[in-house]
Order: structure tokens, then C-alpha cells, then sequence
């Protein structure tokens, strides 16, 4: 019944245009307001989407590192059981650690990966590379495998056409007295360049991989030392379960971190930008809630005969207080369901055309990904619906507070 009212009041023709206009501005608002937010968050669903599917190539469901130092032991024993804990697919070694890498005259600072051969199964590095081949080889022939910035900052060449680099990587070793030589704690070895990855500038311009017995070798590892544990899960397992599971069985020594753990700062960059721009777009709705405050007051003014009337029929306070909320709910409603179904347009529209391109040619793709979410339409929604209810209130307050006055002509 109150919102009969109220739709009445809406369709019906005011004695002022201007009631009209900042009724409909109002909803405008409201309409440019909700598109605008799930626009942006589509987007930054979008980019969420695009940059954890990057990082997924290199980061692994859960990885093991050990909670002091750079190292830790595992034995053979603990990488059986480890093998038999439910949930886990595939376990890879690492042995890492910061290198030069020189090529002639070139040199720069990497990270030195040294993995075995379930090192591909667990990541997708091995599907991200674009100039050469995946083959680490072996601790007497090893075969390097550099991101693209580190290809072009050290002039690396893994075409056989032009010349295969040969390169030299000078590695720290991690058992030597105190009064050696220091030029004696540094090894120096040399690797084929064998391919080129390109996954994403962070990890271009940082890692380089190799075998892991070459590591080892080079850094004087004992047999069953590491530096990490890279583990692939089952599709089915729970990442959260597995980590308290891992947690329990290695011990105080080892510290087991999941896929988000493993980039924090990332993930909480993302998320903060994404809350920052919501809260700012949530401004224009307020703004939109002033237009409102003015419409249902001056529809208040225009209405105060139909409010006594109601009041003679017996519409006690509560009931005026209601009609007039629901005026401006339902400007809300009507601006929300617009908005909504305009965002819903062009998204799909871009999803299917791309038609709002990326500037620059330096992005993997070359325009803007949108993610359409549920969770985004419904949380738009209450937060419109909650400004245009305390943006109805204080108008509809005075509606009730109407004294009854009813005259005859």
C-alpha cells in the first residue's frame, strides 16, 4: 500500500515543473552513480583476475620455507610423509639464492632457481616461455632459463642463429671459515642460456632457473638441504586445511605458506585500491541524497492537503512516515535497477567487442578486462538503498509531524 503511494506520487503531475526535475536528476544521480561503481569494480575484478592468473604461474599452492635462515633440512623420511599427506599432487625442491649472472660485458643481479624435474608440473613457467625451450640440464651441463628483462639487461641470446649465451654465475657458498679468503666464498660456474619466460615485469626482471644439483654443487649444499618445497595440490584439497596439516607435521622449523601468503602486499595493494575508489564513487551517491532531501521536501509541501486527507481517514504517523520513505526508495530503486542494468550493458558489451582499449603497448593484453560479480551488484545495491532511506528520513519525519488540517473550498 505504501508503495502505491508512492508510485502515484511519482507518476502523478506536480503544480511546480521543478518538483518533477530534481526528482528525476535525482534518479539520474542514483543511475550514473551505481554504473559508475560496478563499472570500476568489474574492472578491478578484471585486473584482480588477470594478475593472480600471472602470479599462479609462478607462485604455487603452498610453499615451504624454512622459519629462520635461508635453509633447512628435509629428509627423506619427511618427504615421504609428506608425499602421503592428503590433498598434495606434486612436491617440487628449490635451491635459491641471489647470483650475479655475467654474459661478456654484461652483468646483472638475479635470483638463482634451482629446481628438479617436477618443478613444470607444479608451476606454469614452462608454458610461459617464448623464445627457446624448458630444460634446465643437468649439474655438469646446466641450462639456464632467464625472464625477459633479464634477457635484455644482460644481452642474452638463446637463439642458435645468432649464437647460444654462455654465461657465468657467480654464486655466495654457505660453509666457509672464518679466516678464508673471500674471493674463496664465491663459486663460479657457467650455463647455456636455453629460453626466455615471460610472465609478468617482477618476475622478468628477477628470476632465473636452473637445476637444482647445479645449485647445490655450486653453493655446497649437503644432500638433503634445501631452500624451499613448491607443492601442487589436488584440485579438490583445501588449501587452509593442507597448511595447518603441513604446519603440525614439519614443526616450529619450517614456516608452510599458501599462494596468498606468499604475496601479501600484493593481494592487500589490490584490495585497498579497489575499497578506496568504492568509497570514493559512494560520494556521488550522497551528493545524489541532497537532490533527494530536496524533492520529497518540496513533495511534502506539494502534498500537505493529501496528507490530511489521510490523516481524516485515519493514517496515523507511522503510516505518512512510511508512504514518503518509500517515495524515496523507490527513487532509489529506480536509479539502482538503471544503473545496474547500464553497467550490465557495457560490460558485456566489452567483454564481447573490447572496445575501451589499454594506452601503451606494454600490457599482455590490450584492453580493459571487466568481471561481472553478484556480490558487487548486491553490496552497490545496499549501499544506495541504505543513503537513499537516511536521505528519505528527515522529510518523511516532517510529513508525519504534519499538523491535520483539513478546510472545506
Amino acid at each position: 500500500m505504501n508503495l502505491l503511494f508512492a508510485w502515484r506520487y511519482f507518476k502523478a503531475k506536480k503544480s511546480a515543473n521543478a518538483i518533477n526535475i530534481i526528482a528525476w536528476v535525482t534518479v539520474g544521480v542514483i543511475a550514473f552513480a551505481t554504473t559508475c561503481q560496478i563499472l570500476v569494480l568489474s574492472v578491478f575484478n578484471g585486473f584482480e583476475g588477470l594478475v593472480k592468473s600471472l602470479y599462479a604461474s609462478f607462485y604455487t599452492d603452498i610453499k615451504i620455507i624454512p622459519n629462520k635462515g635461508k635453509t633447512f633440512i628435509l629428509t627423506a623420511n619427511q618427504l615421504k610423509l609428506l608425499h602421503q599427506q592428503p590433498g598434495i599432487n606434486i612436491i617440487s625442491l628449490v635451491a635459491e639464492e641471489k647470483a650475479l649472472l655475467k654474459n661478456e660485458d654484461n652483468q646483472t643481479i638475479v635470483y638463482l632457481k634451482g629446481v628438479d624435474d617436477n618443478y613444470k608440473n607444479v608451476t606454469g613457467v614452462a608454458s610461459k616461455i617464448v623464445e627457446g625451450k624448458f630444460n634446465t640440464g643437468s649439474v655438469d651441463d646446466p641450462g639456464l632459463i632467464v625472464g625477459a628483462g633479464i634477457e635484455s639487461a644482460a644481452g642474452i641470446s638463446v637463439d642458435g642463429a645468432t649464437g647460444i649465451s654462455k654465461v657465468t654465475i657467480i654464486l655466495p657458498k654457505i660453509k666457509i671459515g672464518a679466516a678464508a679468503d673471500p674471493i674463496q666464498s664465491l663459486s663460479e660456474g657457467n650455463a647455456k642460456a636455453i629460453g626466455v619466460f615471460l610472465i609478468q615485469q617482477e618476475f622478468d626482471s628477477k628470476y632465473a632457473i636452473t637445476n637444482i644439483d647445479f645449485v647445490k654443487y655450486q653453493m655446497g649444499f649437503a644432500e638433503d638441504q634445501y631452500s624451499a618445497a613448491e607443492i601442487k595440490l589436488n584440485s579438490n584439497a583445501d588449501v587452509v586445511t593442507t597448511q595447518q596439516q603441513l604446519s603440525k607435521l614439519l614443526g616450529n622449523n619450517f614456516t608452510v605458506q599458501t599462494k596468498y601468503e606468499q604475496n601479501t602486499s600484493l593481494y592487500n595493494t589490490m584490495r585497498l585500491e579497489k575499497w578506496f575508489i568504492y568509497a570514493v564513487l559512494t560520494l556521488i551517491l550522497i551528493i545524489a541524497a541532497f537532490n533527494m532531501v530536496s524533492a520529497l521536501t518540496m513533495l511534502v509541501l506539494e502534498k500537505k492537503k493529501d496528507i490530511s486527507v489521510l490523516q481524516s481517514m485515519g493514517a496515523d504517523k507511522i503510516r505518512i512516515m512510511k508512504i514518503f520513505l518509500s517515495e524515496g526508495l523507490l527513487l532509489g530503486g529506480i536509479g539502482i535497477a538503471t544503473g545496474a542494468l547500464l553497467a550490465s550493458v557495457i560490460c558485456f558489451i566489452q567483454l564481447k567487442y573490447k572496445l575501451i582499449k589499454l594506452q601503451g603497448g606494454s600490457f599482455l593484453i590490450d584492453y580493459f578486462p571487466v568481471k561481472l560479480q553478484a556480490t558487487d551488484f548486491i553490496l552497490v545495491a545496499v549501499t544506495a538503498s541504505i543513503i537513499a532511506f537516511v536521505a528519505s528520513w528527515f522529510p518523511a519525519y516532517k510529513a508525519a509531524m504534519q499538523e491535520f488540517e483539513l478546510r472545506g473550498s
